[in-house]
């Protein structure tokens, strides 16, 4: 008798998987189907999701399976990992609020878990897949930094900081691209300290990224359209000094020629302070 007992409920086991790798093979469940789910395990639920992820090209239909597992086993590992797939799932469908949702859900209800590291990448992931185009709001690269700035801080030893490091200058120096952008803007259009104002938050508070060169050139021109000599050859010799094989010092160091000048220090501008700070070791 519980020889029978136990093969009906193998028999049962395998109906239910065989009828979840069905439903695969055919396309998206219909709505009766998806009212049913109640009659599988969480498992088979859980696996179905993963199905969808490695074989369709639904990852929304992913995202209803894992959903299903923490409806209707909210208490369970597998609810667990279906939380952490839900923001995966939704990242992959470009649901970038949705997959935030999900993560931060994940980071709240399981702070210390294996899976936190994870969930706060796929986090960071959600803002900084959505950087636009140079020439737009930048709001979303603020975000992207503070939350790839947690998964550096928070999990160093993550198998996901080394690429939010890499993801987080990347986002700095699109930051960066942005001033110079708006700021070669001003000059083109003869707006000398408009522009100069936004190539000094370059060279200030975004020296390690690749806008700095192109930000000393621009200041030298624009001083140089100013007439203030002594800063435009102070600007020249920072960018001689750090990018001496750069094209922009090049291109400095022959407008400073042009006018009989040379790439020194003179003076004592906010440039000059620069280029101290700078050769005593605390400037790039």
């Amino acid at each position: 008798m519980a020889r029978s007992k136990l093969s009906a409920s193998l028999i049962a086991a395998v109906v239910c998987s065989a009828m979840l790798a069905g439903c695969g093979d055919r396309g998206a469940l219909s709505s009766a189907e998806k009212r049913n789910l109640d009659r599988f395990t969480a498992e088979e639920i859980y696996k179905r999701g993963e199905f969808e992820l490695e074989n369709s090209r639904r990852p929304g239909e992913a995202v209803f399976f894992f959903s299903e597992v923490e409806r209707l086993y909210p208490y369970s590992e597998w609810a667990k990992r279906a939380l952490i797939m839900q923001a995966y799932g939704h990242h992959r469908a470009k649901d970038y609020e949705e997959a935030r949702g999900a993560a931060q859900r994940f980071l709240d209800t399981y702070p210390g878990d294996a899976d936190a590291a994870y969930a706060q990448y796929l986090l960071a992931l959600s803002y900084y897949d959505q950087i636009d185009e140079v020439g737009r709001d930048q709001g979303l690269t603020f975000q992207a930094l503070q939350a790839l700035r947690r998964v550096i801080e928070e999990y160093p030893d993550s198998e996901y900081a080394r690429s939010a490091i890499l993801k987080f200058d990347l986002a700095f120096d699109h930051l960066a691209a942005k001033e110079m952008e708006i700021g070669r803007y001003y000059l083109k259009r003869g707006h000398y300290s408009s522009a100069i104002n936004r190539f000094r938050v370059v060279v200030e508070e975004f020296q390690t990224t690749t806008q700095t060169p192109e930000a000393l050139l621009r200041l030298t021109e624009a001083y140089l359209a100013l007439g203030l000599t002594d800063e435009a050859q102070t600007a020249g010799a920072i960018l001689g000094h750090n990018f001496q094989s750069s094209p922009f010092y090049q291109d400095a160091y022959a407008q400073l020629r042009g006018r009989g000048l040379s790439a020194t220090v003179q003076g004592d501008s906010w440039l000059t302070s620069v280029y101290r700070q700078m050769i005593q070791g605390r400037w790039l």
